[in-house]
């Protein structure tokens, strides 16, 4: 079954592209991995698709997969891009002889569940559905704060123990994880998490 949702998708490359695709009915971009970085009129593309429908970046875990998901971030509109994070999973994807050079699977090589988990944890808006991804109360900045997640001497070591239990990509930065943990629990929920 696939899912139609508002924002655009964007993704590394064709096989990323394919795999979203069988999941989500909604316009994918290709970034052509680095090739972002000169096409002008790519990025324009996905500027405009930010100001016009919203975008959802959906990058590797890996740091070639962050640097492309910072530099869209830079390029876009506040407020008109969300980002889904697939969890470190080790291994390799089918059609490659060797894994990656970080050893972890790509958007290509997960699974369609794990897919649709990511962008519905982004806040993706579907269609004909209640929005998904945002759990009733969501997490405040002072939640965050007051379950020592930001501002305490481990805080640190919390967010990476937390990321580790949730499957979550040990590259996302502080801010990421205070946009997923919102999108996904309650205050409640999160801390009986920690």
């Amino acid at each position: 079954m696939k899912y139609r949702i508002k924002e655009a998708v964007v993704v590394e490359g064709r096989y990323d592209k394919n795999a979203v695709s069988q999941v989500l009915d909604t316009l994918i971009l290709e970034t052509e991995g680095f090739g972002l970085f000169s096409d002008r009129e790519k990025l324009r593309l996905i500027r405009a698709a930010a100001v016009k429908r919203g975008v959802i970046v959906l990058t590797d875990s890996d740091s070639a997969g962050f640097l492309i998901r910072n530099r869209i971030r830079g390029a876009v509109p506040d407020g008109t891009v969300k980002h889904a994070y697939i969890p470190d999973i080790p291994g390799k994807e089918r059609r490659k002889s060797a894994p990656s050079r970080e050893g972890k699977l790509g958007v290509e090589g997960v699974g369609p569940s794990v897919i649709l988990k990511a962008v519905r944890a982004a806040g993706a808006t579907f269609e004909d559905e209640d929005p998904p991804g945002q759990a009733p109360g969501g997490i405040t900045r002072a939640d965050y704060y007051e379950l020592g997640l930001t501002g305490a001497p481990d805080s640190g070591a919390r967010r990476e123990e937390l990321k580790r239990r949730l499957g979550l990509p040990q590259r996302l930065s502080g801010q990421g994880l205070f946009q997923v943990l919102s999108g996904l629990y309650t205050r409640e929920e999160l801390e009986k998490l920690i």
